[in-house]
This record gives structure tokens, C-alpha cells and sequence, in this order.
């Protein structure tokens, strides 16, 4: 596990694993990027696949609240000027990072999965954030998850009624993957404001050059259709595909179906490649 400095002297832990043309992971918001494990090691066949993670988590820097997009891009192109490399797949908020780097780095091929960007006209999830903001400040950590989940997750919180989301919270909190987002929840507000402070029209994106690949679950958030419509109409060398079977977190269990859309992806240099799942 080599270590790369940033632009400001933050050390950067990265984890390498295979070999070929190298694949930088960036995880999504309350999550590191050890639950992509799966994802890596099916990668890893034919990639060297890079992972590392965001500021407010182990193996980087803490938090300052003077974070930006620009922090993450400046991480971002330390880990890929030490390692050599020129694709990167995003994942819910990893994809707004992934984007962004499409705009600024010497990037050849963005994958992203369910991109957590928010273009203008679209229903990004926000409303919940001056709850969750209040309720985390308070040290309620049910109430901060449970009004979060019923808005990122509103298709499958809507016909539960209140009392049986924080029962599912409380229960989810008792679990060693539910304790271990609890202790990342400071992180997800900054990042989701990060975002926000983006948003645009989906033309903010056209100068992208690289080759993207826009995906979303099957059975993902709605919401996330007009985003990868919106921006596939504005990104020239862009594609889009549906991956059957597959909702927001099937990225961290990364089954082979959802695996090839990317392996084939990032194998395939040329932009009108046709992707099938």
C-alpha cells in the first residue's frame, strides 16, 4: 500500500491489486472504499485496479470543512500520476468526483454507476439535509439516517410509515456495516454539499473528451434516469446503459453481470463501442 501526497501535502494511502491498464476507484458518500473489495478483485483479472479513500476517512486526511471539488480532484490526480492512470469508475458521489476529473484530468475512459450530480431541473435528493445536518449535530444518529434514507431511498421508504423506518435504522446501527457508516455520517453532508455547489445544466459537463459510460441500476432511485439522460445528451463521446437486476448498492457486491458492463468498458477504448449487460 504505497503512499501519494497531494497538492496540499495530504498523504494518500492507495491499494493496488492486478495487473494491466490501471482503474482508479472512487467510492461513494458514508462509505470507504474497502466495501468495493468485491468489485476490485473481479476488476483485477484484467486491470490494475488503484483504491484509496476520500478526506474524513482512514488512511488520509481528517475533515477541515475547507474542502471543495477541487480537494478531491487534486487528490484524485496525485493517485493517478503515481500510478499511470488514465480510467476511473465513480459510484453515487465517486461519480460526481469522476465527472469533475473528465473536466480537469488527463482522463481516456469515466465509468460511472448511479453519478450523484445534480443537474439543473432534475430531483437530486436535498430536502433532507438541514434535518440531517441538526439531527447529527445533536448526536442523533437514528433520526440523521432515518430522514436521509426517506429521501435518497423515498420509492422504497414512502408507503412505511415513520416509526418502522427508525425501527429498520435502529436495527441496521446494531450491525458492524451499520456502526461503521454511523462513524462516517460527518462526511456525508460536506460531500453533498460539494455537489450541490456544482450544480448546472448538464452542458457544465460537454467539454469532457474522454469516453463515458453512464450506468445506472434497474432498480436504482428514478431520479437517477434523468441525471444519465440529461448528461448523456450533453457529453459528446457518452453512452448510457441499464444494468438489469441491479439497484444502488449492487456496485459493492458487484455480481459478473454488472462487472463486464465496466471490464468491457474500460477494455474498449472507442467511443461509439456498443455495451451490452
Amino acid at each position: 500500500m504505497p503512499t501519494v501526497v497531494s497538492a496540499d501535502g495530504t498523504r494518500i494511502d492507495v491499494a493496488t491489486l492486478g495487473s494491466g491498464p490501471g482503474v482508479v476507484i472512487l467510492h461513494g458518500a458514508g462509505i470507504t472504499v474497502g466495501q468495493y473489495k468485491h468489485l476490485a478483485a473481479r476488476l483485477s483479472r484484467e486491470f490494475s485496479v488503484h483504491a484509496y479513500n476520500r478526506r474524513g476517512r482512514p488512511g488520509t486526511a481528517a475533515l477541515t470543512g475547507a474542502e471543495t471539488a477541487a480537494t478531491d480532484i487534486e487528490d484524485l490526480s496525485a493517485v493517478l500520476a503515481a500510478t499511470g492512470s488514465t480510467r476511473v469508475f465513480g459510484h453515487s458521489g465517486g461519480g460526481f468526483v469522476a465527472l469533475q476529473a473528465g473536466l480537469h484530468l488527463p482522463v481516456t475512459h469515466v465509468g460511472v454507476y448511479d453519478p450523484a450530480v445534480a443537474v439543473a431541473g432534475c430531483d437530486f435528493p436535498r430536502d433532507f439535509l438541514p434535518t440531517f445536518e441538526a439531527a447529527l449535530a445533536s448526536g442523533d444518529e437514528v433520526r440523521a439516517m432515518t430522514v436521509m434514507g426517506a429521501d435518497i431511498n423515498r420509492e422504497q421508504t414512502a408507503r412505511l410509515p415513520e416509526s418502522v423506518q427508525v425501527a429498520m435504522v435502529r436495527a441496521y446501527l446494531r450491525t458492524p456495516i451499520g456502526r461503521g457508516m454511523a462513524e462516517l455520517l460527518p462526511t456525508v453532508a460536506p460531500e453533498l454539499h460539494r455537489i450541490l455547489d456544482a450544480e448546472g445544466p448538464a452542458w457544465d459537463y460537454a467539454g469532457i473528451t474522454a469516453n463515458v459510460l453512464l450506468a445506472r441500476g434497474a432498480k436504482s432511485a428514478s431520479y437517477f434516469g434523468p441525471i444519465c439522460d440529461e448528461l448523456a445528451a450533453a457529453i459528446p463521446h457518452s453512452e448510457q446503459v441499464v444494468i438489469p437486476k441491479a439497484h444502488h448498492n449492487t456496485a459493492n457486491i458487484a455480481p459478473e453481470h454488472f462487472v463486464k458492463v465496466f471490464a468491457h468498458f474500460f477494455a474498449n477504448p472507442a467511443p461509439d463501442a456498443t455495451i451490452s449487460p
